[in-house]
């Protein structure tokens, strides 16, 4: 066989040349399909199978581009996925080299905070048991909030309104935006820390759930969880969830709400003030009435001992005389007994024997 005019490629020469073309013709493609396989080694690489109802072809994420996700990928979920193909030339094998991932019919941010409310609960961190009940007259507030904007302002003016005499203290941090997450998280440990608050609000007005994401991330919801004094959640509007409302102690649906539950108006509280004392001087006077009720019984069962301390010194003083009486009859009987018994030995003596004689 003549083969001096045959082109002949080594494995390595064809395997680059398929790498070309398909990195050519497939250089940024939009493709999707469900994740099976997931594999996520300690280098943080994201490996993975995607598949449809025929084919499937191996994929891979990169530890760089794996950081940016919003969600977590996981094997049965439909992704829909930008990248290259090209051809891992060691193996011979072609695979999708993925830039971007998205979940398919729901977005990635609504994904997460399914994920992270699902995780977290499994955990503990809903439980109603562990919540604590907010302070009924707050001696100081502390607020976690943007210290620029009609939230703060609505919530000063709430609380001065309904109760001048209570102490604000606030801690500005970003509610939105890169970094915003951390300093939520600062804000709660500085007042766990460093002062004596009754009581912690996270504050931040309506906005889409991209807005709201920093109160979804799972190290404010953590920081919530061991924070040791209360926490009202107040993000949002009323329709408004986050991540933040199932792990407060107590969720507020806006921030002025959160205002007006943390304190109570004035003359509320001293009503209820009222109302409580008359309660309590009530059920004290019940409380004295069966103690009356219960003395008046005894003092009836009960005889007075002055009356029978008297008996039972003149039941002493009668044994003692009929112990005097009786010990005095029984010394005189013994007397008398000597003295008969003298009689007669006198009687029997030989003396008196010998003078009867003479």
């Amino acid at each position: 066989m003549d083969v001096s005019f045959r082109y002949i490629l080594t494995v390595t020469e064809l395997t680059r040349e398929i790498k070309d073309i398909l990195e050519s013709r497939f250089s940024e493609i939009w493709i999707e399909g469900e994740i099976s396989n997931l594999r996520i080694p300690p280098s943080g690489h994201v490996y993975f199978t995607l598949k449809d109802d025929s084919s499937q072809i191996r994929a891979v994420l990169f530890r760089m581009q794996s950081r940016s996700l919003r969600f977590l990928p996981e094997d049965g979920l439909l992704v829909v996925c930008r990248g290259r193909v090209s051809l891992y030339e060691r193996r011979g094998e072609y695979q999708l080299y993925v830039e971007e991932m998205e979940p398919k019919g729901i977005g990635a941010l609504q994904l997460a905070f399914l994920q992270l409310k699902e995780k977290l609960e499994k955990e503990g961190l809903f439980d109603p048991a562990r919540k604590r009940t907010i302070p009924m007259v707050p001696r100081q507030i502390g607020i976690v909030t943007s210290p620029t904007g009609a939230v703060i302002r609505d919530i000063l003016h709430i609380v001065h309104r309904r109760f001048e005499n209570v102490s604000i203290l606030l801690y500005p941090a970003r509610v939105q935006g890169e970094g915003a997450a951390q300093e939520i998280v600062d804000g709660l440990e500085y007042f766990n820390e460093f002062t004596e608050v009754d009581v912690i609000i996270l504050a931040r007005g309506g906005g889409s759930l991209e807005d709201l994401c920093a109160f979804n991330e799972e190290s404010v919801a953590r920081a919530i969880y061991r924070s040791k004094i209360p926490v009202i959640s107040a993000v949002g509007h009323e329709t408004d969830y986050t991540i933040s409302d199932f792990v407060a102690d107590l969720r507020a649906p806006t921030p002025s709400a959160a205002a007006e539950m943390v304190v109570r108006d004035k003359r509320e509280t001293r009503q209820i003030l009222r109302h409580m004392q008359d309660r309590l001087e009530s059920e004290m006077r019940q409380i004295l009435q069966g103690h009356q009720a219960d003395l008046f019984h005894f003092r009836k069962v009960l005889t007075d001992p002055r009356r029978r301390m008297e008996r039972d010194l003149q039941r002493v003083d009668d044994l003692v005389n009929r112990s005097q009486r009786l010990t005095s009859w029984g010394i005189a009987r013994k007397i008398e007994r000597f003295s008969n018994l003298r009689e007669r030995l006198y009687l029997r003596s030989p003396l008196q024997s010998m003078r009867s004689l003479g």
